[in-house]
């Protein structure tokens, strides 16, 4: 099965068309007021409904409240959750209404030893920047990452991923997934088709030859 792409911070319908239309497997939608790719539940409503089948549906969420997080699946149709914040292993087990899977920022070898405590669906490598919680752009250390997949359970890649690096990071990694924002923008929150198009070839390219 070749490596999936995701492309996140989705904010209108004319890129989410143009992603899927370019081969995305999932499409990713950040609920968190301090991202400059926030998006209303309005809005992925109406995204949502022009979507075509078999495209996964991904909730971004930082620290909010098991009732905001459910309220917001049923509301939007979203069919799995990414935590990107603080939660714990108790909270993530209390998410029982969709696939959800958990994001880590990576500093160092040591960073993995928080990962088996989340029994979740598949754990998100992203990079540590201070002050961040995600799409900041930057790259960490792909070694920590190939040790995470030792682990066994779905690892999604991403941090600082574009066009230019995503076939190494695949053939280096092979993981199950890469995901992708701030590597695709022509600013914050607006898709660059061209970067986009080009991304998942590339990722196809270093799934095909890993």
């Amino acid at each position: 099965m070749r490596t999936r792409v995701k492309i996140c911070g989705i904010t209108n319908e004319t890129d989410a068309r143009m992603a899927v239309d370019a081969g995305a497997d999932a499409l990713g939608f950040v609920f968190f007021e301090k991202s400059p790719r926030c998006v209303s539940v309005d809005a992925v409503k109406r995204i949502i409904e022009g979507l075509p089948p078999f495209v996964s549906k991904v909730g971004v969420f930082v620290n909010a409240t098991l009732v905001q997080i459910q309220e917001t699946v049923v509301e939007c149709g979203l069919d799995t959750v990414q935590l990107h914040g603080d939660e714990t292993p108790e909270f993530v087990s209390a998410i029982s209404f969709a696939r959800c899977y958990k994001a880590f920022r990576i500093q160092s070898e040591e960073s993995l030893t928080q990962l088996g405590a989340f029994r979740t669906c598949a754990w998100l490598l992203d990079s540590y920047v201070p002050g961040q919680m995600g799409g900041s752009g930057e790259v960490f250390n792909w070694e920590f990452a190939k040790s995470a997949v030792q682990l066994g359970r779905p690892v999604i890649l991403a941090g600082g991923l574009q066009s230019e690096n995503v076939g190494g990071a695949i053939r280096q990694v092979r993981p199950y997934a890469v995901d992708v924002s701030s590597g695709v923008e022509a600013a914050p929150g607006r898709k660059d088709p061209d970067k986009v198009r080009q991304f998942v070839r590339e990722a196809i390219k270093g799934w095909a030859t890993a």
